[in-house]
């Protein structure tokens, strides 16, 4: 997508989708004032504003053929209440979602009388791309294409954030596409060569086959990989910045590429997006590749281990013993707890690099959608600096998160009988006990966990998101590693 500035009046820019911000305003009469550039052609459209009475409330829209009476197609106001950052990331989400729906092949995005600021740039553009994603690969009829251009008319012209902002986009859009794709076409050997794809002169990968992966003794990984035709793999990737690094960050993800639940199988209709199940992987390659573009200076090591979980002769069973990367042995209770076990050995190999901060990302446990919904990320961690920047970084990203209690007082329900631990605490609390497993595989204490459960894949349309992968955590990490190596970075 290309992003272009225009001085042109809003009656004479050309566009598909003309898209007008109106704050919000005492009487829909009021509107009037907003759209003054669009000439005459303003009194007919506030007259209309008065009908339907729009004021620019938040997310509140108002659309209208022109009949050619200004250079646009057609026109859209969005409310955008007082014109907060949040406000103005969801009016551009909007207008996004707007054109896909319409094929609007030409945008231009306006906020009379507002000054667009570099964070409010930056977050439009953001948004934008978001509403105008849709997965539709496989429609074989009905497709709409997205957005070639977009415009932005009375904002002062600002490219390094347009570069930024492309950035994170294309990393939230790869991560988006690889969750979206079904499990016959993503799965752990093609998920690792996706990760190949982004090595260049900065950005080192490695993948370990599955020899390579019992030999190293990652059990959990081994283990739940070896039910499936298709072995598992482990990727580690690390990108390196062209001078001297200002911080060393550690991402993990999950990336069980299908869970069907191994022999304790789930329910088809909890299996049928189970395709999802690697949001943490697809997050983790998308902020690298979002990394990449932006060159912080930063070291960043992103490690995943990919998996599909499958019932078959060669299945981890329940009551399997798995002696894990660190050497602890872990009981199986539950071979539908697999991604705590990939994510074992992946934390504890993260941990001998001895980075800075370690974060991992996992569509964990249904716990925490119980707990928090389709919009917000459960995030433990005893870091109270980790857990306060995550959750700043987030919201300059427009992501929720949530911190939530990591109790040692819960241990004992994660203690075995015959192993170390085991996978699985009981159903109360079981977010919480799912991140106190994953401590016992790192003895960082600048670490997090964030269980992606909810916000990773929406059955329905939420906002302005399709259904299917939102990409969720790429913006936060990438903001954050940014931040690291560029305290100027907005």
């Amino acid at each position: 997508m290309r992003v272009a500035f225009a001085a042109s009046s809003l009656a004479q820019t050309k566009a598909d989708l003309l898209v007008i911000g109106v704050p919000a305003v005492s009487a829909s009469a009021d509107v009037a004032a907003t759209l003054a550039d669009l000439g005459d052609f303003a009194a007919a459209l506030a007259a209309v504003a008065t009908d339907e009475e729009f004021t620019g409330k938040p997310a509140s829209t108002l659309g209208a053929p022109t009949y050619g009476r200004i250079a646009a197609g057609r026109i859209l106001l969005v409310g955008t209440g007082p014109g907060a950052v949040a406000d103005v990331r969801a009016a551009a989400g909007i207008a996004g979602k707007e054109a896909r729906a319409r094929g609007a092949k030409t945008v231009a995005l306006a906020f009379p009388g507002a000054t667009v600021n570099t964070v409010e740039l930056r977050a439009a553009i953001e948004a934008f791309a978001e509403g105008n994603y849709k997965f539709d690969k496989y429609k074989s009829t009905g497709r709409k294409a997205p957005a070639d251009a977009l415009v932005f008319v009375g904002v002062n012209e600002d490219m390094d954030a347009v570069s930024r902002a492309l950035a994170l986009v294309a990393g939230q859009e790869l991560a988006r596409d690889l969750v979206n794709e079904p499990a016959d076409t993503i799965y752990p050997e093609s998920l690792a060569q996706v990760a190949l794809g982004l090595a260049s002169d900065r950005v080192k990968v490695v993948v370990l086959d599955e020899t390579a992966i019992r030999e190293k003794g990652m059990g959990g990984i081994y283990g739940v990989g070896k039910g499936s035709a298709r072995p598992p793999r482990f990727v580690h990737m690390t990108y390196t910045p062209a001078g001297e690094a200002k911080g060393h960050i550690a991402l993990v993800g999950k990336g069980v590429t299908f869970d069907s639940g191994g022999l304790s199988l789930k329910p088809s209709d909890g299996m049928m997006t189970m395709r999802c199940d690697m949001a943490g992987a697809a997050a983790v390659i998308g902020a690298m590749k979002a990394i990449a573009g932006l060159a912080p200076a930063v070291r960043v090591d992103a490690i995943f281990g990919a998996v599909e979980n499958m019932p078959s002769g060669t299945s981890y069973k329940l009551g399997d013993i798995l002696t894990m990367y660190n050497g602890k042995k872990v009981e199986i209770h539950n071979t539908d707890a697999e991604g705590r076990l990939v994510l074992a050995d992946c934390l504890t190999y993260a941990t001998e690099l001895k980075p800075d901060a370690l974060v991992d990302l996992a569509t964990l446990t249904g716990a925490a959608v119980v707990a928090l919904g389709d919009w917000y990320s459960a995030v433990y961690t005893r870091s109270d600096a980790l857990a306060a920047t995550l959750a700043a970084r987030a919201g300059e990203a427009g992501e929720g998160v949530w911190r939530m209690p990591l109790p040692d007082l819960y241990k004992d329900k994660i203690k075995a009988e015959w192993g170390d631990i085991k996978n699985v605490g009981g159903r109360a609390g079981g977010s919480i006990t799912a991140a106190l497993f994953l401590a016992e595989f790192t003895t960082l204490e600048n670490w997090a966990h964030i269980d992606i459960a909810g916000p990773a894949f929406l059955d329905s349309a939420l906002m302005h998101y399709a259904p299917g992968g939102t990409g969720t955590m790429v913006r936060t990490l990438t903001r954050w590693v940014e931040g690291i190596g560029d305290s100027s970075a907005k």
